[in-house]
């Protein structure tokens, strides 16, 4: 079998409050709150980005799973932030890990599931015996522009999953993918921000494409909803994974350990990973987690996980996502929040 020999995920300390960013609007926070199921986000701080959420998400997951970094064949970075639109974000990773330089390299975009992206290739090359190990990553400093829906949700963080074959932490049994052209969301060359649908974004977009990709998984897999411990979904805000894991047959029980959106806020391509990590923190020996992810544009990734005897010995090893959400945190105002994220430039103002 092939499956997760490592995990970690990195999740910055700074946030701002929903009630912060509906002040400024003249918004109600607890309609917004209540809406989004969303009290804060996660915000990078100045020396924070894509890169650097992804090289420390790598080193939980190395450090879990005790093997040499030279062992990794490719490392693939998912995201829809990386820093530099012509030079890659993975060169920076493997030399700040000693991963390489005999190494298979490439960053991916697919909206926000380019995270399982990442994990399906990583996966797919230790599955067909063409490497021993790979690294797929999913993080973004997520983009909302200002007054923008988006900037309730659109937060930092990341997941990092090394795939092999030997002391695995979680076995992959299947995976299936799930992909239509549906233009809900995008963002053209040189826009800041990214634009959206609207509501457009969910009935035809996210929920046929994620309830698409469940339904098959479900088949693919002879199993029941009732065969899991644990259920994590694409998260844009708390509504949207429960309805449609509930509409999966899943119960909210299953879906409420992962559902990290309630405390962080969408880092887009590290949703859905970041909130496997969060699962298999706390996950038991023999228990399956089901998870399906969502990139507008638009497709969906499931893969069906199972957990090993070995699990329970590298839990502990590294911060776990919980932990991180839940510790020392720093709060922003509106104004330090703009500054944090650039929002405010010369040009603007002159």
């Amino acid at each position: 079998m092939v499956g997760i020999v490592g995990y970690g995920a990195y999740i910055p300390k700074y946030r701002i409050k929903t009630s912060s960013i509906a002040e400024q609007w003249g918004n109600d926070a607890t309609t917004i709150e209540q809406g989004l199921m969303l009290k804060e986000k996660s915000v990078p701080n100045i020396d924070e980005d894509t890169i650097t959420i992804s090289v420390q998400a790598a080193k939980y997951a190395l450090k879990r799973s005790g093997i040499d970094p030279q062992k990794i064949g490719a490392v693939y970075i998912g995201s829809e932030s990386h820093p530099y639109a012509v030079k890659p974000s993975g060169t920076v990773l493997i030399d700040a890990l000693g991963i390489g330089p005999d190494v298979h390299v490439a960053d991916f975009e697919f909206a926000c599931k380019a995270g399982t992206e990442a994990m399906f290739v990583a996966y797919s090359h230790v599955k067909s015996g063409n490497m021993d190990y790979a690294l797929g990553i999913g993080a973004d400093t997520s983009q909302g522009a200002p007054s923008d829906a988006l900037e309730y949700s659109a937060s930092a963080g990341g997941a990092a999953f090394i795939f092999g074959k030997e002391n695995v932490l979680a076995n992959v049994l299947f995976t299936h993918s799930y992909t239509t052209d549906t233009a809900d969301f995008w963002r053209r060359e040189y826009m800041h921000y990214p634009r959206h649908g609207g509501r457009f974004t969910g009935e035809p977009a996210y929920f046929k494409h994620i309830l698409g990709c469940g339904k098959a998984l479900l088949e693919k897999s002879g199993l029941k909803p009732s065969d899991f411990a644990y259920a994590v979904f694409h998260m844009p805000n708390g509504k949207f994974p429960l309805k449609a894991g509930t509409t999966l047959g899943f119960t909210k029980n299953q879906i409420q350990a992962g559902l990290v959106v309630t405390a962080m806020g969408n880092t887009y391509s590290g949703s859905s990973p970041t909130g496997l990590t969060a699962i298999l923190d706390i996950i038991k020996p023999g228990e399956k987690v089901f998870m399906v992810s969502f990139g507008s544009g638009a497709g969906s990734d499931g893969f069906i996980f199972e957990a090993t005897e070995k699990i329970s010995e590298v839990q502990d090893l590294a911060p776990k996502t919980w932990d991180q959400l839940n510790g020392k945190r720093f709060y922003l105002d509106y104004g330090k929040y703009l500054a944090y994220r650039g929002k405010i430039l010369f040009n603007d103002i002159v």
